[in-house]
């Protein structure tokens, strides 16, 4: 079966020509037993295949380029990471976070824990009565819009102090009124909704002002901004979902009435 099986193999896979091909494997062990008759072998072997290795579309940097193109098809560059380290480059972000957050000096960390309470216990006060406040709402706007100014207006404190690294110029100065102006806006709408988005609209702002336009404030400042920022959104963002959902229940309400 070996010995049928090495002609096809020939034609299949070298090409070579037929005179080739007759060299079938008992031919080869008896011309192993004789050194000369090796020899000839060597040079018949050399005169077939060296028309098809003298041709210009397989010289040896071509054969030696598609070599490398099946052993090598995808870029390095292009591979996609596996999943196994995006979950632990993630988890390295996080223990670095929750890391610089405890770094945070103790005043500031309480504080701002503290401030979040106004924000987070609209929304879950609503979501425990089940029933949606109008007035509780409007409180929870007054009070991010009270936040959003503050978050704006800090950045007067970091820009005036003479060994400051932000400088007093129209980008730190100026800047730091757009929050306050989004705030007051907020303030002006009737509905809660609107005044809602405005309010996440300001946040969003604040923060990219300190994260990427301040890039000298403290690591913890920045963790402890993201982590602010993200629950205060959540929070106005819930209310806005609690008051949907009240007004769809009094109108079905309203409809099952009138049927």
């Amino acid at each position: 079966d070996k010995t049928k099986m090495f002609p096809h193999i020939q034609r299949c896979c070298f090409h070579t020509p037929f005179k080739l091909q007759k060299l079938t494997v008992p031919r080869l062990l008896l011309y192993g037993k004789n050194k000369t008759t090796w020899s000839s072998l060597s040079l018949q072997l050399q005169r077939n295949v060296c028309p098809l290795s003298r041709s210009p579309s397989l010289n040896p940097a071509s054969v030696y380029a598609t070599k490398l193109q099946a052993f090598h098809t995808s870029s390095p560059f292009f591979k996609k990471k596996t999943p196994k380290e995006s979950e632990t480059k993630e988890l390295g972000i996080l223990q670095r976070s929750m890391k610089s957050l405890k770094d945070s000096p103790k005043p500031a960390l309480y504080l701002s824990l503290a401030g979040l309470i106004p924000f987070v216990s609209v929304p879950l006060l609503m979501a425990i009565q089940g029933t949606y406040y109008p007035e509780l709402a409007f409180a929870q706007i007054t009070y991010g819009a009270v936040t959003v100014s503050f978050l704006g207006g800090k950045r007067w404190g970091f820009a005036l102090p003479e060994n400051s690294p932000a400088k007093p110029d129209w980008l730190n100065l100026a800047n730091s009124t757009v929050p306050p102006l989004l705030a007051w806006q907020a303030l002006l709408f009737k509905d809660t909704t609107p005044g809602a988005i405005m309010l996440v609209m300001a946040l969003g702002i604040a923060l990219h002002y300190d994260l990427s336009l301040l890039p000298t404030y403290p690591g913890w400042f920045k963790v402890l901004r993201v982590v602010g920022t993200v629950v205060m959104v959540l929070s106005l963002l819930a209310t806005a979902a609690l008051k949907t959902i009240s007004e769809e229940q009094r109108s079905n309400r309203r409809n099952k009435w009138q049927n």
